[in-house]
């Protein structure tokens, strides 16, 4: 299948970069190419390097920037360093993320991120280590129920823990069709009613626990942060309130000079801000795009500039 490449609030992106054009650039999540390409094209000095954990990502994207400066690595945003490292690169002018999972991989029924195909229950990124499935057969009732809880949301989480494992007893969960039926049946038939995706938030959840997406964010930031050159800018795109509660706090730690408890009349921590935040409030998209990619209508974009 083509991999989908349709950017995500790619103007605003490439504005909050403020490209330079002999700079060192960092797409730390490459998919089809869609913003690496625009950022490398605004280049003639300066080079690209642009990462990304899935097989399928880097074939394509090392197709889409042929000619253009930039190189493609395989390689998870957590390990930014180590990457740019292995290339001679120890200081970069701008990075991006574009978080979540990609329209290529849910488009892609086989590789079973999507409850609106049935497939094999697969979920992983980098299409390595163990599976959505491996996951949902194997994790107790409590430790199911927390992932539903914490990277979910899900109210109904214990009801649907126990459903997974009580029918994981008679026959192990092999496709995403399975799960979505398993979850439908245990919420409440009010809630099949009004919500015609119950399985939503489950999926959801089970996808960022099997590739550990909460903690590669965390440990990410702070390695790309790092590599930053001052003056140089962070552009972050995330798709749901739990990635993007973890990027607007790391940003406020780095904007925030003062670290002193509330209490106290005067500073006396002599704390410096490392960096500077752009944009206050997350960027979103505009009514036209909004009305070309259903995708961006959860995109919310943050921008940081490091002192």
């Amino acid at each position: 299948m083509e991999f989908s490449h349709l950017p995500v609030l790619l103007e605003e992106c490439l504005e909050g970069l403020a490209i330079r054009p002999d700079g060192i650039y960092l797409d730390g999540t490459a998919g089809g190419a869609g913003h690496s390409r625009e950022i490398a094209k605004r280049l003639t000095t300066g080079h690209l390097y642009s990462l990304d954990q899935d097989p399928d990502a880097i074939v394509t994207a090392t197709g889409r920037l042929e000619g253009l400066p930039a190189t493609v690595i395989q390689s998870n945003f957590r390990n930014a360093r180590a990457a740019l490292a292995g290339v001679g690169v120890s200081q970069i002018d701008g990075a991006l993320l574009d978080l979540g999972v990609s329209s290529h991989q849910l488009d892609t029924a086989e590789r079973g991120f999507s409850y609106l195909a049935d497939a094999p229950l697969d979920m992983r990124m980098s299409q390595s280590g163990p599976t959505a499935a491996d996951l949902v057969n194997t994790a107790s009732r409590e430790e199911l129920a927390r992932i539903l809880r914490e990277y979910g949301e899900e109210p109904f989480a214990w009801a649907i823990a126990g459903r997974i494992v009580h029918q994981r007893e008679d026959k192990p969960f092999a496709t995403t069709g399975q799960l979505a039926a398993a979850v439908a049946s245990a919420v409440p038939a009010a809630v099949r009613r009004k919500d015609k995706n119950p399985a939503r938030r489950t999926f959801q959840a089970i996808r960022i626990a099997v590739n550990g997406e909460l903690d590669a964010l965390r440990e990410g930031l702070d390695e790309i942060f790092d590599l930053l050159a001052p003056g140089g800018r962070f552009c972050i795109i995330t798709f749901h309130s739990l990635e993007d509660r973890v990027v607007k706090q790391r940003f406020r730690q780095w904007a925030t000079a003062c670290t002193c408890p509330p209490e106290l009349p005067v500073c006396v921590c002599g704390g410096k801000a490392k960096a500077k935040l752009i944009n206050k409030k997350p960027i979103e998209a505009g009514q036209e795009e909004l009305q070309n990619n259903r995708r961006s209508r959860s995109a919310r974009l943050r921008v940081l500039e490091k002192l």
